[in-house]
C-alpha cells in the first residue's frame, strides 16, 4: 500500500528502534532458511489447492511514478528473501507495466505469484475507462505475461457481470485462482454476500492490529469456505507506522522474532488463521527487508495475539 515521505521518516526510526504457531492446515508452517538467515521461512496453504505461499507480499499500488530500477532491485530483493506474492491492479498507474518490466528483465516471472485485479465497467478511477476482457488482456500485456496467478474483482466492482468471464478464463487456464477484493469496511456486508454467493479462491480484505473487523465479520465465512484471504492495508498506509515509532517495542517481541514495529504489526495480521499473505506495499530495498522478516521464524499463538492486542490498545489508544 502506498507510503507517504512521513511514513517513510518514521520507518527509518523504527528500524533502529518461540511462541508455537497455530495448530492445523490454516497455520503457518516453517521451511527451510533463506541463505545466510537462520529464521526459516513461514508459509500457508491456498484452501483450495493447497499450495503454499510465503505469508508477506508485495503490495504495489505506490510503485506508479518510481524508477524501474528502483522496482526492480525491490522484486529481486524479494525473491532473493523467499517471498512470492505481487499484488497489483489495472488501475495503479504505470504498477502493471514496471512490474512485467521488472520480471521479464529478472528472469523472475516463473518464480512469483503474480495478482492483478479489474473491474466490469473500467470507470475513470479503475483503469482508464477499460474493463471486463479488454482490462484483462491489457493487464496480460503490461505484465508481459500469458496468465497470472490470481484475477480479483477489485472493491467488488462488476461481480456478477465478471464472474462467468473469470471462471472461462480459468478453465481455459489464463488464470490460475479468482477472487474478489476490498479495502473498505463498508463494503464488508457486501463481501459476506458475495463470499455466500462464488466458489471463489481467494478474497483481499482490509485487515491489521487497529481495524479487526473482518477477523469477526469475514474471516469466520473464509475459513468455512475454504477460501485464502490476502490482508491489504496491513500497514494502513504507514499510519500504524507513524503511531508505533513513539513507543518502545515490548521485550517480550523479542519471543517471536520481532525487531522492529512493522514485523510486530505483519506478524500479527499472518498469525491469524484465516490469513494466507500479507501485502504491505513499498519502493524501498531497506523497507521490503524490513517486511519479509515478519514472514521468518515462528507466529504468534493465541496467547500472544491477545498479548499483543493488550499493549497495542495499551500503548497507542
Amino acid at each position: 500500500m502506498k507510503r507517504s515521505s512521513r511514513w517513510s521518516l518514521s520507518r527509518r526510526d523504527a528500524l533502529r528502534g518461540g511462541v508455537l504457531a497455530w495448530l492445523g492446515a490454516a497455520c503457518g508452517r516453517s521451511t527451510n532458511a533463506a541463505p545466510g538467515d537462520p529464521q526459516p521461512l513461514i508459509t500457508k496453504p491456498i484452501p483450495s489447492t493447497g499450495e503454499r505461499l510465503p505469508v508477506i507480499g508485495l503490495g504495489t499500488d505506490s510503485f506508479s511514478g518510481t524508477d524501474p530500477g528502483d522496482i526492480r532491485m525491490v522484486i529481486v530483493r524479494m525473491h532473493e528473501l523467499g517471498g512470492t506474492v505481487i499484488d497489483t491492479a489495472a488501475s495503479y498507474g504505470e504498477s502493471e507495466e514496471l512490474i512485467g518490466e521488472a520480471l521479464a528483465g529478472s528472469g523472475l516471472r516463473s518464480s512469483m505469484f503474480l495478482a492483478t485485479k479489474l473491474t466490469a465497467g473500467g470507470d475513470d478511477f479503475f483503469g482508464g475507462g477499460i474493463g471486463g476482457a479488454a482490462s484483462f488482456d491489457r493487464s496480460l500485456e503490461r505484465l508481459r505475461t500469458r496468465k497470472v496467478d490470481l484475477l480479483q474483482v477489485h472493491n467488488l466492482s462488476g461481480v456478477d457481470t465478471l464472474m462467468p468471464l473469470l471462471k472461462k478464463w480459468k478453465s481455459a487456464g489464463k488464470i490460475r485462482y479468482y477472487g474478489v477484493t476490498t479495502s473498505r469496511v463498508a463494503q464488508h456486508a457486501d463481501m459476506i454476500d458475495v463470499i455466500s454467493k462464488y466458489p471463489l479462491d481467494f478474497i483481499q480484505v482490509d485487515y491489521s492490529i487497529a481495524n479487526r473487523d473482518a477477523e469477526r465479520t469475514i474471516f469466520p465465512l473464509a475459513i468455512e469456505r475454504r477460501i485464502a484471504v490476502l490482508a491489504n492495508l496491513p500497514l494502513v498506509h504507514g499510519g500504524l507506522m507513524q503511531r508505533a515509532t513513539s513507543s518502545p517495542l515490548p521485550s517480550w517481541a523479542a519471543d517471536i522474532g520481532v525487531t522492529s514495529w512493522a514485523q510486530f504489526l505483519l506478524k500479527y495480521v499472518v498469525s491469524h488463521p484465516a490469513v494466507t499473505c500479507a501485502i504491505p506495499g513499498t519502493t524501498q530495498v531497506a523497507h521490503l527487508v524490513d517486511d519479509q522478516r515478519a514472514g521468518r521464524g515462528v507466529l504468534p499463538d493465541a496467547a500472544m495475539r491477545q498479548r499483543m492486542e493488550d499493549y497495542w490498545n495499551r500503548t497507542m489508544s
